[in-house]
Formats: C-alpha cells, sequence, structure tokens
C-alpha cells in the first residue's frame, strides 16, 4: 500500500514556475512508475508526465519542453518543476503511482492567472 500527498500548488501569473512535490509513504516507492495528472474543470483526467523505475520520463506534448518530472527514491519523492506556465495549465494536480488502476494522492490546486 502507498499513500501519497502532493504539495506546492497555488495562484502564480502565466509565464510563472511551480514545483509541486509528491511524499510517498509505505513500501516499494522505487519500484513504481510514477506520473503527474491534472484535470481541469470540466475536463477529463490527463496524465501529463510520467517517470519509469529506472528514471524514463514522458511528457504529453502540452507541456514537452516546460514541465520536467524528477524522482528522489531516497527521499521517496517525485517532483514536477513546471514553467513558462499558461492559463490552461490550471487544473487540479494528481500524483500517481502505479498506473491508472494504481494509487492516486488527492490532488494540489494550481491556478495561472493575472
Amino acid at each position: 500500500q502507498v499513500q501519497l500527498v502532493e504539495s506546492g500548488g497555488g495562484l502564480v501569473q502565466p509565464g510563472g514556475s511551480l514545483r509541486l512535490s509528491c511524499a510517498a509513504s509505505g513500501s516499494g516507492f522505487s519500484i513504481y512508475a510514477m506520473a503527474w495528472a491534472r484535470q481541469a474543470p470540466g475536463k477529463q483526467r490527463e496524465f501529463v508526465a510520467t517517470i519509469s523505475s529506472g528514471g524514463m520520463t514522458n511528457y504529453v506534448d502540452s507541456v514537452k519542453g516546460r514541465f520536467n518530472i524528477s524522482r528522489d527514491n531516497a527521499k521517496n519523492t517525485v517532483y514536477l518543476q513546471m514553467n513558462s506556465l499558461k492559463p490552461e495549465d490550471t487544473a487540479v494536480y494528481y500524483c500517481n503511482a502505479d498506473g491508472h488502476y494504481g494509487y492516486w494522492g488527492k490532488g494540489t490546486l494550481v491556478t495561472v492567472s493575472s
């Protein structure tokens, strides 16, 4: 069993940056593929960034070149560095372990607005 707690969300102006963190408790963090997903109002949840247990990363096209996912297995933590934020990045961001049917955090709200 894995518990995930996100932090780092907030209000930021367009063009700004935020770093989200996800702290995992429980066993086996290092073996799980980890991901960040988001859900904007009225839209379906979508995966935006994934990182394998070996550190391979993948991004949805809309965030490529702006977002960076990383993990620190010693700290049981995964990060999402978000740069050049746009209003359309506004959403609740969720941390995920082990895929869609795995484990989810409760989310942290990111609002990009002037």
